[in-house]
């Protein structure tokens, strides 16, 4: 069984047959839309729809005019992409370590590597549990929240993307909705927006005082992503549905510790803390046909040999995910219960 599978239905086929028919099927009106429809459901002024959600990291830190000199603080717990995004623009990236139980950005670590040469804090929410974003933005460095794990979540009555002062969303193919590859960024100053506008393409007799890119999405992309969009809110309740029946099942077993139940929470990744030999258990969950993972490859300061991350490596050591996604059969679901219960008792 896949750690991750995305959903797509007939629905979904439609649309993109009808940008084929229609001979448009670059930039153009669809992706016009989608910015609008998805900038609406955050609650923003606008958005901007990108190539990828590590595009759309590059574009909001040059954006912020960001580059070499500079740093930017991220978590170690994350994948490579913010790293990367980072290094394009020839900016320091400063690791910081994670809070225990949210697996999010600590806001102590936070504070302490704050200095006069940190323009940015990329905070992503993980697995869908959103990052305390208001004692962030007491900090006064501009904040660009990841969203790429929490489409669909909220922290006091609004939606994660709302907060900060540039926002990006990933829509790969195992992400919360789809386009195959993309991302969107969203904003509420108009004059960002432009910025990164006029660098996500190249083309239109631009003149060449500035480096741009082939940062732009497709409109058979942007057709998959408004019909995704619509249906969004039955994938994220059906994933609340089976993190409920998980939460249940495991509610007892002193091997595992649950995921954290914070308000506004969406379901990403279902991560469990196990006490034992996490290898083993990967290895003994595979062996019955369940695809459990790290919810991260590996930590950035591990690839660095850096020190001083004690709660991202033990995260590392004892964090787990198991399947979660709105495709999943009843008959799948019963399988990774019984699985987990078998490994974990």
């Amino acid at each position: 069984m896949n750690h991750s599978r995305p959903a797509i239905d007939k629905k979904d086929l439609v649309a993109i047959r009808e940008v084929f028919r229609s001979k448009q099927i670059t930039q153009g009106r669809k992706v016009l839309e989608f910015e609008a429809k998805f900038a609406r459901f955050i609650g923003v002024k606008a958005g901007l729809a990108v190539s990828s959600g590590t595009a759309a990291l590059h574009l909001s830190l040059l954006a912020l005019g960001i580059g070499k000199g500079d740093e930017v603080i991220l978590p170690s717990f994350v994948c490579t992409a913010p790293y990367l995004a980072i290094l394009y623009t020839g900016a320091k990236p400063c690791l910081v370590d994670i809070e225990e139980g949210s697996y999010n950005l600590s806001f102590k670590e936070t504070e302490k590597r704050i200095n006069q040469r940190t323009k940015a804090i990329i905070a992503p929410h993980m697995f869908g549990n959103p990052v305390k974003i208001r004692q962030f933005l007491s900090l006064g460095v501009p904040i660009v929240e990841d969203c790429a794990q929490s489409l669909g979540a909220s922290l006091a009555g609004k939606k994660t993307g709302s907060f900060g002062t540039i926002s990006i969303f990933s829509f790969y193919a195992t992400k919360l909705m789809t386009t195959g590859e993309g991302g969107m960024i969203v904003s509420n100053s108009s004059q960002l927006l432009k910025k990164m506008k006029d660098w996500r393409d190249y083309d239109h007799k631009k003149n060449l005082n500035f480096l741009r890119f082939n940062y732009k999405m497709t409109d058979f992309q942007a057709a998959l992503g408004i019909s995704q969009l619509k249906k969004l809110p039955v994938f994220l309740k059906r994933r609340k549905e089976i993190a409920e029946r998980f939460n249940q099942t495991f509610k007892n077993n002193i091997f595992l510790k649950l995921p954290s139940s914070r308000s506004g929470r969406i379901y990403y990744r279902y991560v469990l803390r196990v006490q034992g030999n996490l290898e083993r258990f990967i290895k003994s969950l595979r062996v019955k046909g369940i695809s459990a993972e790290r919810p991260v490859f590996k930590p950035l300061h591990q690839y660095l040999a850096l020190e001083g991350f004690p709660e991202t490596d033990k995260a590392y050591r004892e964090v787990l995910s198991i399947p979660i996604y709105p495709s999943l059969k009843e008959k799948e679901i019963e399988k990774i219960i019984k699985a987990v219960k078998r490994v974990f008792s």
